[in-house]
């Protein structure tokens, strides 16, 4: 067959689709796009029954209150593109942070130390989790339920379970909650900043690298990367090593958007990174998904939860829309993921 013939073969097939098969072609092609349609009908929603949920004011706190969120999902997507999934996301985060702070409380050690290490427990506790899911070969969702109630009490043991006010930090670990922009109206934080260059980051690392090219195709079969030259398990090390990393820097972004470090600072921070990663069209089965999808995710969790709470809807009501959401975007995937060549 010719590629004329081969063209004029696909174009017939094309409008042979029903409409319905056509959208399904392109959420396979651009996973992302659902996302934003459900986040653009949020917006429209939300500021009709509330037009406050759109002034600048309300816009430049939400992001504020998304960054933390959108940082771990960072993490999350990483784990999840490989077919796995990171229960220890906000245990990894809370024990950066206590350790950074408590280090730091009353000038007991310089700011940047006291920064470093934070960071680097962290990343030591994502290359933990990485070396049980590739040198004993441990399915993730148990290594880090496990990591999770052991890096929560390492936590809470070492700070005893109290808070650390901003006032006894150094300016270094607070600079990332001072602000930029028009008293009263649109305002960002350097934290928002931040996380934005982060998935400036992670995202041409994963589109425009050969680590990026590996991590896909180890979440989309594992065996078949191995059996073409990937050195899996490597990835598999790097990838937690590196959520390890994101989940350090989200710490920081933390202190500074609290106000304070305390070992509750985000009770719900794996349900949010998971269902942000999911809503914004990354696959739990791994190998498919885009870093802008879980930014778009983790808006739609955050505008949800702000646009309820405009609305005076009662926590448990929230909590409820975001499984509901939880359960639709899965449902969309497994279509999406049926779609015929």
């Amino acid at each position: 067959m010719t590629a004329t013939q081969s063209t004029a073969a696909a174009e017939f097939a094309r409008r042979q689709q029903s409409p319905l098969q056509r959208i399904q072609h392109v959420l396979h092609g651009y996973p992302w796009l659902s996302p934003l349609f459900i986040l653009v009908i949020a917006f429209i929603a939300f500021t009709s029954l509330n037009p406050r949920f759109a002034s600048p004011s309300s816009m430049g706190l939400m992001l504020q209150q998304t960054a933390v969120v959108a940082a771990l999902a960072i993490g999350q997507t990483l784990i999840i593109l490989t077919a796995g999934i990171d229960l220890s996301v906000g245990a990894i985060t809370v024990l950066s942070m206590m350790v950074m702070a408590s280090l730091a409380q009353d000038g007991g050690m310089n700011g940047f130390l006291a920064l470093l290490i934070g960071l680097f427990l962290a990343v030591v506790a994502g290359w933990l989790n990485g070396l049980l899911v590739t040198r004993l070969n441990l399915p993730p969702f148990i290594v880090t339920l496990g990591t999770l109630s052991i890096f929560t009490a390492i936590a809470l043991l070492y700070s005893g379970g109290s808070s650390i006010q901003a006032d006894h930090l150094p300016g270094l670990l607070n600079s990332l909650g001072e602000g930029f922009g028009p008293r009263g109206g649109f305002r960002l934080t350097w934290g928002v900043v931040a996380v934005g260059l982060m998935y400036v980051a992670v995202g041409f690392a994963l589109s425009q690298t050969a680590w990026g090219r590996h991590v896909y195709a180890v979440g989309d079969d594992r065996e078949a990367a191995r059996l073409s030259g990937v050195a899996t398990q490597r990835v598999l090390l790097t990838v937690y090593t590196v959520a390890g990393l994101i989940y350090g820097i989200a710490a920081w972004v933390l202190i500074g958007r609290s106000g304070a470090a305390t070992p509750n600072a985000i009770v719900d921070a794996n349900l949010n990174s998971i269902t942000a990663v999911v809503i914004g069209g990354t696959s739990l089965f791994g190998g498919r998904g885009r870093l802008v999808g879980t930014l778009i995710g983790a808006l739609i969790v955050q505008s949800l939860q702000f646009g309820l709470s405009l609305g005076g809807v009662d926590q448990q009501f929230r909590v409820l829309a975001t499984g509901v959401l939880v359960i639709i975007a899965v449902s969309v995937d497994q279509w999406i993921r049926k779609v015929k060549a």
